[in-house]
């Protein structure tokens, strides 16, 4: 968990709005949600509000009305240290890889990604790019390298994040589109069909009766990989390794016949000759959440960050992360049009759980990878299904729920409480209204304090709703804002 001991979150409540036009079913008044603006955010308190349904676009928290609005949206979270890459996901790491060391390009490469844009919700865009001549060789960490040790906290190299699902035109020869991970991304067809799965042939193909011959270039790959990943765990010497922690390094392990995981293609070596050179950097960026470090925490800190993705020297993406005490939760990727070949948004969301996992090794509860919502009802929008194991959380109890027992309910309806105890309730729910901390005249105070002083209308009707949306916790913890 965070630190505490800084300064407390200043948030501004709205309450419920007006219907407003949806981006994924287009009604012109079907959207409706609560909101609030965060003049500043504690990590600790955005995380507990991620765990009651809230996102953040920018500065501004908005939370769906599930049960009014036209497509209700679903945190959706993925357990990162078990996460097993699919046949597609493989497929796009590969190709990354193919790219990066043959400077091939796949002839069917654009089919898996197109993001939609949802012009309404454009936002202001401030986001500030390096030019090359401003990034140093220093800066940057190659693809096969440990990225999460060239963490820059450089508070200048700012930007700030954008609405939700938009499309965007900035500088030129920079990144051109905007797109959050809640922009849809259609699954990739199946090839299950294809004659590559056929059984072989007489005197073709593999024996299937014996176990595969593995080259000895792969078997010096994996050798390496391992060393790589016992290096980053054995960090305290002696130490043992618990609950998901011995699992992620036990799958980190080579084994005959196992099944690649995500390390296996992002952590492999490149060739001397390897006909690109793709690298990162990362900086912390503007956005409400206060910057924080813990001893237990990662090297980077909490906070919000800019992952950028740069291929010779030139950046292609830039991925908005939010790093908190239990998740790395992702808001962005801009990206650069000319490179959609290469499906930058899976192939970041693959490296963000990857982070994810890196991350876990230094804190342990920072497990969990967020994909910001789960939209069933829109269906270029249940791609975000695809990254197993996964869970959405309950609109009304607010607990997790692994998303293979939520489907048969949300093919039902569109809304659906997951928790089937018809007993179980809100456990964070609010319980006393007058220990909700208020910020009027710039003084701190109980809410049962600020309403003997009050002067004018009553507003309690406004500050229950408040309290109820976020929790007993945080509405003790953050300051609302009262004029």
């Amino acid at each position: 968990m965070a630190a505490g001991g800084g300064s407390p979150s200043i948030v501004e409540f709205f309450g419920g709005e007006d219907g407003y036009r949806c981006g994924y079913c287009r009604s012109d008044t079907g959207n409706i949600s609560h909101g609030m603006w965060a003049h500043s955010m504690t990590v600790q308190d955005y995380q507990d509000l991620i765990d009651r349904g809230w996102r953040r676009s920018g500065k501004y928290v908005y939370k769906p009305i599930m049960n009014q609005t036209c497509c209700p949206q679903y945190t959706i979270r993925c357990r990162a240290l078990h996460f097993q890459a699919s046949k597609s996901h493989k497929k796009v790491l590969k190709k990354m890889l193919k790219f990066i060391s043959k400077g091939d390009v796949s002839k069917v490469a654009s089919e898996e990604e197109p993001m939609d844009s949802h012009i309404e919700d454009v936002a202001t865009c401030d986001f500030l790019y390096k030019s090359e001549s401003q990034v140093s060789q220093s800066d940057l960490t190659p693809l096969a390298v440990d990225q999460a040790e060239r963490v820059e906290n450089e508070e200048k190299d700012s930007g700030e994040t954008k609405e939700e699902g938009n499309v965007q035109k900035v500088e030129s020869d920079s990144v051109q589109v905007c797109a959050d991970k809640d922009t849809p991304v259609p699954a990739e067809p199946s090839h299950s069909a294809k004659a590559a799965h056929a059984p072989p042939k007489p005197g073709k193909g593999a024996d299937l009766s014996k176990p595969p011959c593995r080259k000895a270039k792969d078997i010096r790959k994996e050798r390496k990989l391992q060393k790589l990943l016992q290096n980053q765990m054995g960090t305290a010497e002696g130490s043992q390794l618990q609950g998901d922690q011995a699992f992620l390094l036990q799958n980190s392990k080579s084994k005959t016949n196992q099944p690649k995981n995500i390390e296996d293609f992002v952590f492999v070596p490149l060739p001397d000759d390897a006909r690109h050179k793709l690298e990162f950097t990362r900086f912390l960026c503007d956005s409400p959440l206060e910057a924080e470090h813990a001893p237990n925490g990662p090297e980077c800190g909490y906070g919000s960050f800019h992952q950028q993705y740069w291929l010779d020297g030139k950046i292609i993406a830039v991925g908005v992360i939010d790093i908190l005490p239990y998740c790395v939760s992702s808001v962005y990727l801009y990206y650069d049009p000319d490179f959609s070949f290469l499906s930058l948004g899976v192939y970041s969301a693959l490296r963000e759980i990857a982070f994810t996992r890196q991350l876990c090794v230094k804190a342990p509860d920072l497990c969990f990878y967020y994909m910001g919502f789960y939209i069933h009802s829109c269906p270029k929008m249940r791609y975000k299904g695809q990254y197993r194991p996964s869970d959405l959380l309950c609109p009304e109890t607010y607990v997790w729920t692994p998303i293979e027992q939520c489907l048969p309910l949300l093919e039902h309806s569109k809304y659906s409480r997951f928790n089937q105890d018809g007993k179980a309730v809100d456990e964070g729910r609010l319980k006393e209204l007058g220990r909700v901390r208020v910020l009027h005249k710039r003084t701190v105070m109980p809410y049962s304090v600020y309403k003997k002083r009050r002067k004018g209308p009553s507003d309690e009707a406004s500050v229950q709703q408040y309290a109820s949306l976020v929790g007993q916790t945080c509405s003790e913890r953050m300051l609302l804002f009262r004029s």
